[in-house]
């Protein structure tokens, strides 16, 4: 049996708490009780002395942190316990001041949008091109970026989202060198590719933020490593950002009182990734090529850059995460799999998302194949096209100003033309597809009839029926 990687910090907290009795939070006082899920009680503390301080670490979490820069090979990296939400605030606040412009890809995490919306920024929009067989955003393009930074002098940072939530990349590289020669930060969310490590380039996982020059990179562990949910890490490479704002806005959105447990997930993944990441990335990687290979002559479940389907068919992506699973199955599909013992991670009009990671059981890929071949035998091929990504409408005003105007309810269907009080998004992903203070489009309002139709629920920031939005008062 393989021996679990030591954390020196749990270690630290081990014997912190077999040497000391709690006078201080939490209220669990690390002893057994009868409330649920307390399994780490034994070592969930408080900030006390030897225990160092998540927000002004010099100590045991200084230390923790320096073994994952080194291993992901940034200037610095910062645990992060509010997932990559907390990091993504930070970050964008860090880098671009209050009232300024921002360029970011359209399909940036809602909570980008929200950076941007407590930021009073101007944000100008990257719009990658819709891939048309799946409906999802292809690459960057390092032409928009270079155009969009030469039409807009005052931009202060550049977000994108790479992978994105169905495995598509971006050249960072060309990206962050667009960047620096116009002295602008480049933000990268790799929420979904923490597992972008320098010993996993040569098994095919290219093109992670931090070795192609990023600046700043937000990750979340949880996503794709063996870490406790809201885990992440943010890291920082070169000279653009400075790392005092980027502590001052982690002061500012994250929690005063950091989980330790999560802390300690966060330093067993490291020591997890040094120690036995090499051999489970390439044992990954083996069991997504066989995987690939038994789904090869299936003909009726089209899968994203998977079987027969390959990148060359896709031109409008620098590359792609093969841990994705993106079919076109649809929700009778997705109810397939359930019944086989599979839950999908997201079932969004025709396209389903299957994501595996390093810690997959042997048998899950192999299982997974078995019951694609046989839906494969019952299925019907949609031949429905893939519901595209509707064009942003014009905008009317910055995002914080529109949430904070008067706003009216309306029926979505008499919408069009209005201007948007609200932002209205599907989760997953939580990219929004409408966001305050634009107007509302034709287009818009057909995909969303589309989605809604296909059984996906559309979110909404203010009204609360689905077939209402919230629009500005004339």
């Amino acid at each position: 049996m393989t021996m679990q990687p030591e954390s020196p910090l749990q270690k630290q907290l081990q014997d912190l708490a077999a040497a000391r009795t709690p006078l201080h939070m939490p209220g669990h006082k690390r002893r057994i009780c009868p409330a649920p899920g307390l399994g780490c009680a034994a070592w969930d503390m408080t900030e006390i002395d030897g225990a160092d301080d998540l927000h002004e670490a010099d100590g045991i979490l200084a230390q923790a942190m320096q073994r994952t820069a080194a291993l992901y090979g940034s200037r610095r990296c910062w645990y992060l316990v509010g997932g990559s939400t907390v990091g993504l605030l930070a970050g964008v606040r860090a880098l671009a001041p209050f009232g300024s412009e921002i360029l970011m890809a359209r399909n940036c995490h809602k909570a980008v949008y929200h950076a941007v919306e407590l930021g009073q920024l101007r944000a100008h929009y990257l719009l990658p091109p819709v891939d048309p067989a799946f409906g999802v955003y292809g690459s960057v393009q390092p032409t928009d970026v270079q155009a969009a930074l030469e039409q807009h002098k005052n931009i202060r940072c550049v977000v994108i989202t790479s992978p994105t939530y169905e495995g598509v990349v971006s050249d960072i590289a060309s990206l962050a060198q667009i960047c620096h020669a116009h002295g602008v930060p480049l933000l990268v969310d790799e929420a979904h590719g923490a597992h972008y490590l320098p010993f996993a380039a040569p098994l095919g996982w290219q093109g992670g933020a931090v070795a192609a020059g990023a600046d700043v990179v937000v990750q979340s562990a949880h996503k794709t490593l063996p870490s406790l949910t809201q885990t992440a890490f943010l890291q920082v490479n070169g000279t653009l950002a400075d790392d005092a704002k980027i502590e001052r806005q982690l002061d500012v959105f994250e929690t005063s009182s950091p989980s330790y447990p999560l802390l300690v997930s966060l330093d067993g993944c490291t020591a997890w990734l040094a120690q036995q990441g090499r051999a489970a990335f390439a044992e990954w990687r083996r069991q997504l090529n066989n995987f690939d290979d038994a789904v090869r002559n299936l003909c009726y479940i089209p899968a994203l850059c998977h079987g027969a389907d390959t990148l060359q068919n896709h031109p409008d992506f620098y590359a792609f995460d093969a841990g994705k699973i993106l079919l076109r199955i649809g929700s009778r599909g997705a109810a397939y799999l359930r019944q086989n013992g599979f839950e999908p991670e997201m079932v969004r009009g025709d396209d389903v998302l299957a994501m595996t990671s390093p810690c997959d059981a042997p048998d899950t890929l192999p299982r997974l194949a078995q019951v694609l071949q046989k839906y494969n035998d019952t299925a019907q091929k949609i031949h429905s096209p893939a519901l595209m990504l509707p064009r942003p409408g014009r905008a009317a005003c910055p995002i914080g100003q529109a949430v904070l105007q008067p706003c009216q309810t309306l029926p979505q269907d008499v919408a069009a033309g209005r201007i948007s009080a609200e932002y209205v998004w599907a989760y997953p992903p939580g990219v929004p597809l409408l966001a305050p203070g634009e107007e509302i489009t034709p287009e818009f309002l057909t995909a969303a009839r589309n989605l809604q139709s296909a059984g996906t629920r559309l979110h909404h920031s203010r009204s609360a029926a689905p077939a209402q939005i919230a629009v500005l008062q004339l």
